[in-house]
């Protein structure tokens, strides 16, 4: 049995892909990915522009679509559409064996809709309804509106992957926002059954901007610890949330939990195990999406055992610690967000700048 398989059959994490592209669906990359225990698979703008900004595997559907006239946007739907519904298909048999548990990839709504609560609302309905996959999520960012469109889309039984959450304030208003779209959604006598969801808490970037304030206050023993505690603290919450009468109530209807999903477990800082992310964060109902390299080194030499619910008063510890040394990390979360929010919408309009230049050219 190898790590990826131990970690789903023995503690109840999934593994997840964080990439999409061509050359995987075609190559049978991805295939043998699953076969080795992958999941799930995971996208966002910046994904796209990388696989499509950095290779020439599109040049065919952007010449035929641009000498249709079609527009830098319309291409990358149609490009962006075409891959996640291949990974849709390639993981039909996945999600119908794991009685849709697993077998998911996500696509991402417009980031510039990231305020926009009607623009999400309409974006996430118009990708559910052209894509047509029942193992399909739509990521949906933990903003003001995002919540909002969130607990909506929930009760109509979109299948929702809540992205960029950073601070434990954030997991708390997605995760409340879920059990809201199902109660709505059970009032209204639909099923719950069908409906799934993530909650995407970023890890690494944490520690990336944690790390240099520590340094600044001369603490380097916090040091790359705070990610983690924070991730920690999100679950302890996952678990007071999805248990007890309020959620048995749902849970008697048929009701799946929201499950953490751990995002951006690649480990930036060279002097951290590069499977740091993995080895700290392992439990019940948790996905972890990672990039290549991090399951090449979980399948390596991950250490596999429970850890995401060991040490939470250590965790909570090391939170309060920041607090008294002067580091505000709700402002660090929010700022993290707001960055992410950016960075996404930057390497969207980017992305569609470069599909415009290739359009001229190919």
């Amino acid at each position: 049995m190898n790590a990826l398989h131990e970690l789903f059959s023995r503690y109840g994490q999934s593994i997840w892909l964080d990439f999409i592209s061509r050359d995987i669906l075609e190559s049978g990359t991805l295939r043998e990915l699953l076969n080795l225990g992958v999941r799930g698979v995971t996208s966002n703008p910046s994904i796209f522009n990388k696989a499509i900004g950095g290779s020439d595997l599109y040049d065919d559907i952007i010449r035929e679509m641009a000498q249709q006239g079609a527009s830098a946007f319309e291409i990358y739907d149609a490009i962006s559409q075409r891959d996640i519904t291949a990974a849709a298909d390639e993981m039909a048999d996945l999600y119908e064996q794991s009685r849709m548990g697993d077998g998911y990839v996500s696509i991402e709504v417009n980031p510039e809709l990231a305020h926009d609560l009607a623009g999400t609302l309409a974006e996430a309905r118009r990708l559910w309804q052209a894509i047509n996959r029942p193992n399909l999520f739509i990521k949906v960012p933990a903003t003001r509106a995002g919540v909002d469109a969130i607990r909506q889309l929930i009760s109509e039984g979109i299948n929702i992957n809540a992205t960029l959450i950073f601070s434990l304030a954030d997991y708390d208003a997605v995760a409340t926002a879920y059990i809201e779209g199902l109660e709505k959604r059970a009032a209204a006598g639909q099923p719950l059954k069908h409906v799934a969801s993530v909650a995407s808490v970023f890890v690494s970037r944490i520690d990336t901007v944690v790390d240099k304030a520590l340094s600044a206050k001369g603490a380097q023993a916090l040091q790359g610890n705070i990610a983690v505690a924070n991730a920690k603290l999100s679950y302890a919450r996952f678990k007071e949330l999805f248990s007890g009468p309020r959620w048995a109530a749902l849970a008697e209807k048929g009701a799946r939990v929201q499950r953490p999903l751990w995002a951006s477990t690649g480990t930036k800082n060279p002097d951290y195990r590069d499977t740091l992310y993995v080895e700290t964060l392992i439990g019940p109902h948790t996905v972890n999406t990672s990039p290549l390299k991090t399951i090449e080194a979980t399948l390596d030499h991950a250490i596999i055992a429970r850890t995401v619910d060991r040490d939470v008063a250590v965790a909570r510890a090391q939170v309060a610690q920041l607090a008294e040394l002067g580091i505000d990390l709700n402002k660090i979360t929010t700022d993290l967000q707001k960055a992410g929010v950016k960075a996404f919408a930057d390497d969207f309009r980017n992305l569609l700048n470069v599909i415009a230049e290739q359009a001229k050219v190919v």
